[in-house]
C-alpha cells in the first residue's frame, strides 16, 4: 500500500482536471480497501474512491480527505464464468474475454475505467450494457461493516443506474463477477444499427468476436472516445450527458417544441424505454441547441468529434468545464424543455 500527502489527483482521471487530496492512498488488495475504508469511518475522514478516474470532475481545490485509489489485479475465467477485481483494467479484460472466444461484453471494448466502476453506473454502449451479464458483485458494506455478495436482482440496474449509484456512500466494489457466452468464437446478436450497418450485417446478426470489437473501438475512436494522451478531444469523460427518458406527456410537449423550433418536418431521435417511456438522444439535443462539434473558444470545448463530450483542450481549470456544461445545460432547456443530466461524478463541486 502506498500513501501520498498533499497529492494531485488531476493526473488520475481522463479530464486530468482537479486540485490536489490530503491524503492519497492507492491500495493493492482487497484486504488494504477495506482497510483504509474502515479507517476513515472510524476516524470520519471523508473517502474519495478513484478506479480509472474515466468518470470523475473533482474541483479545482481538490478533496480535503482520503482519496483511494482501487489498484488490485485479478483476472479469472473459468468456462463462462468470469471474475475481475475491482482495478482491472476494463478495456483490457473486454480483449482477454474476446481472445478467449466469450461474447457478452466485446461492444463495452475502449471504454476507459476500472472493472469495479462497470456496475456503478451499469455502463453501456453499442447496444450493450454490463447490467446483461453481470451475475454478481462483491462490495463492502459501510453501513455494516461487512464483505456483501449481491445478485444481478439486487444490484437494481437500469439505464446508468445501480443500487451502488443510488446509493453512492455505502458500497465499496470489490469484484464483479460476469456469465459469458461460449457463442463458438461468435459475437452476441448486433444491437446497435450503426454497428450493424458498418459491419454490414442486419440487427440481431452474430459475427466473429474480434471484428466486433474491432468495428466498436474504431467507431469510439471516431468520437474521440478512446483515451489517446496526444489527442485533446479524448481528455474527456466520453459522454458527458446522459440520454433523456420522457414519459408521454413529457415526450409530446418536447416533440412540440422540436417543430417550433425546427420546423414542421423536424423528428427527434426516440427509442422505447419500457411501458410509457421514450429516450431521446442527448447528442441530438446539443447539436439542434447550436452546440456543435468544437463549440467554444476557451480551454473547455465540445469535442471537434463528438457534440456529447466536453474537453480539455490541455490547460483548462475545472471552473472552465463547468461553466461549458451549464451553458449547454441553459441552452439545451431554453430550446427543447430538456434539463440534461451530467454523467460524471463531481466531487467538490456541483453543476
Amino acid at each position: 500500500m502506498q500513501e501520498r500527502h498533499d497529492a494531485p489527483l488531476a493526473p488520475l482521471t481522463t479530464f486530468r482536471l482537479g486540485g490536489p487530496a490530503t491524503r492519497l492512498v492507492t491500495a493493492t488488495t482487497d484486504a488494504e480497501v477495506i482497510e483504509v475504508v474502515r479507517e476513515a469511518d472510524r476516524t470520519r475522514t471523508p473517502l474519495l474512491v478513484i478506479g480509472g478516474g474515466s468518470n470523475l470532475v473533482i474541483g479545482d481545490k481538490g478533496f480535503e480527505g482520503t482519496a483511494l485509489v482501487i489498484g488490485t489485479q485479478g483476472f479469472e475465467l473459468s468456462g463462462t464464468h468470469l471474475e475481475l477485481a475491482a482495478g482491472e483494467v476494463w478495456t483490457d479484460a473486454v480483449a482477454r474475454t474476446v481472445d478467449a472466444g466469450l461474447a457478452g461484453i466485446e461492444c463495452l471494448a475502449g471504454i476507459p475505467g476500472s472493472a469495479g466502476a462497470t456496475p456503478i453506473q451499469n455502463v453501456g454502449a453499442y447496444g450493450q450494457e454490463v447490467s446483461s451479464t453481470i451475475s454478481e458483485v462483491i462490495a463492502y458494506d459501510r453501513r455494516t461493516g461487512e464483505t456483501v455478495t449481491l445478485t444481478n436482482d439486487e444490484c437494481a440496474f437500469s439505464y446508468r443506474h445501480s443500487r451502488f449509484k443510488e446509493d453512492p456512500t455505502r458500497y465499496v466494489v470489490l469484484r464483479v463477477r460476469f456469465e459469458l457466452e461460449d457463442a463458438h468464437g461468435l459475437s452476441a446478436p448486433v444491437k446497435y444499427a450503426e454497428t450493424a450497418r458498418t459491419l454490414g450485417v442486419e440487427p440481431g446478426d452474430r459475427v466473429p468476436l474480434a471484428d466486433a470489437r474491432e468495428t466498436v473501438l474504431k467507431l469510439r475512436a471516431g468520437k474521440g472516445m478512446v483515451l489517446d494522451p496526444d489527442d485533446h478531444d479524448t481528455w474527456s469523460a466520453g459522454s458527458f450527458f446522459t440520454n433523456p427518458i420522457l414519459t408521454d406527456t413529457q415526450f409530446a410537449e418536447f416533440h412540440a417544441r422540436v417543430k417550433q423550433h425546427l420546423g414542421a418536418d423536424a423528428e427527434p431521435p426516440a427509442y422505447p424505454a419500457g411501458d410509457g417511456h421514450t429516450k431521446t438522444s442527448a447528442a441530438w439535443l446539443i447539436d439542434k441547441a447550436g452546440f456543435t462539434k468544437g463549440y467554444g473558444d476557451g480551454p473547455a470545448r465540445i469535442s471537434t468529434k463528438h457534440t456529447l463530450a466536453l474537453t480539455n483542450r490541455g490547460d483548462a481549470t475545472t471552473e472552465d468545464l463547468l461553466a461549458l456544461a451549464r451553458e449547454v445545460v441553459t441552452g439545451v432547456h431554453e430550446t427543447f424543455g430538456i434539463t440534461l443530466v451530467n454523467e460524471p461524478v463531481t466531487v467538490g463541486v456541483n453543476l
